[in-house]
């Protein structure tokens, strides 16, 4: 019985992998000689022929993998979710209408819509720091850190559909990455390509970190393999594939990266992976401009206010911007509390973080740090006459 329980497992697995099993032919002896039958590899990775044996079954199924990147016991990523509490922020914020906002000496001023001492500019993305507010018959005003009074659209709550980035102990083997926040969910493919229907009935949900251990390109799309058998649409992926080499420029062993196709950003030290997570990067015609900069200012918070379109339609007006890292003018890597998701290109040039990740990259970074954007695909204009200032 206890033999009988042993080869179970092993009739099992072979079965399992019956679409790779080769039927094997007897080998007839001359005759005269004996008849002799080759045998079945031992389970195992088989890149040149063993000669003595078939490396069939389990064997070509594990030796098709490794071609493939994907090696047997599956290695986890060597990584850890960062500090939740990194992303609480010592601010209130609330969102003000598209309209005009006047800013008013005191609430009775502000009630009655008299001698308003400033004016906030007519703009779709505006949020003011609040310090307390009161509601009166004539609707609810808020007092600003200064003393001053205005009516807002609503107060906010910083939104944390996006978990975050994560922290390394070393370089992972190949590359990874986070399922985009286009869809809930992806399902993923037993084979790359939409020629066949051959969905897996597997579902990885948004912000899920994948593993990808190869990449296919099937009728012009990039299909990354992220689990045995299961592939999905590079598209739906943020990658982040491991440096092997520091961008030229870089002799400390120290740099950030950023990669404008992937919307990602990771992190050295030492020439090792320390830190990567999801951005969201400059969308066009206000690209991050790619290149190799270093941070020259850091700022606990800092006010970004600013307009592009010669009607100033596009105005924008953010108060205490978290954890500001200036690195190429009006250009910064900072907290971007009013984003609802990250991985696509979103601002006005700047390197958007969720508040956690804007805070441990400003723990680590001192001013004099290296920064290098890029973009693999070679889309972003890289002519230094085409770029401004930038902006948040």
């Amino acid at each position: 019985m206890q033999i009988m329980r042993l080869f179970v497992p092993i009739i099992l697995l072979i079965q399992s992998y019956a679409s790779v099993i080769t039927p094997v032919q007897e080998t007839v002896a001359s005759p005269g000689s004996a008849r002799v039958d080759p045998l079945l590899c031992l389970p195992g990775v088989y890149t040149v022929d063993p000669l003595d044996c078939l490396p069939l079954g389990p064997s070509g199924y594990l030796t098709q993998m490794s071609a493939l990147g994907l090696n047997f016991p599956l290695i986890s990523l060597p990584a850890h979710p960062i500090d939740s509490t990194l992303g609480e922020l010592p601010y209130s914020y609330a969102l003000l209408g598209e309209n005009q906002t006047k800013v008013y000496a005191s609430l009775q001023d502000a009630i009655s819509g008299h001698n308003e001492i400033r004016v906030i500019e007519a703009g779709r993305l505006r949020y003011v720091t609040y310090y307390d507010y009161t509601d009166t018959a004539f609707g609810r005003f808020f007092q600003l850190p200064d003393g001053t009074w205005l009516s807002v659209s609503s107060r906010v709550s910083v939104p944390h559909s996006f978990p975050g980035g994560i922290a390394l102990s070393r370089t992972p083997a190949n590359s990874f990455g986070w399922i985009l926040p286009f869809a809930a969910s992806v399902e993923t493919k037993h084979t790359p390509g939409y020629q066949l229907e051959d969905y897996t009935g597997h579902s990885i949900s948004q912000y899920q970190i994948v593993q990808v251990y190869s990449s296919q390109l099937v009728d012009n799309e990039e299909w990354d393999l992220v689990a045995p058998d299961e592939w999905i649409a590079g598209r739906y992926i943020g990658k982040v594939t491991p440096a092997k080499n520091p961008p030229p420029g870089v002799e400390n062993g120290r740099w950030i990266e950023v990669n404008l196709f992937e919307q990602t950003l990771a992190v050295y030290d030492g020439g090792r992976m320390v830190f990567a997570t999801l951005v969201a990067t400059g969308m066009d015609p206000f690209f991050t401009r790619p290149g190799l900069f270093q941070i020259d200012r850091k700022l606990d918070s800092t006010t970004m206010s600013g307009s592009f379109a010669a009607d100033r339609s596009d105005f924008y007006y953010l108060e205490d911007v978290p954890w500001t890292m200036y690195y190429d003018h009006a250009r910064a890597l900072h907290g971007a509390y009013w984003r609802t998701a990250f991985g696509y290109p979103q601002s006005h040039g700047c390197v958007n973080l969720s508040p956690a990740d804007s805070h441990w990259l400003f723990k680590w970074a001192n001013a004099g740090d290296w920064v290098y954007v890029w973009d693999p695909s070679g889309a972003t204009p890289t002519d230094p006459s085409y770029y401004g200032e930038g902006g948040a």
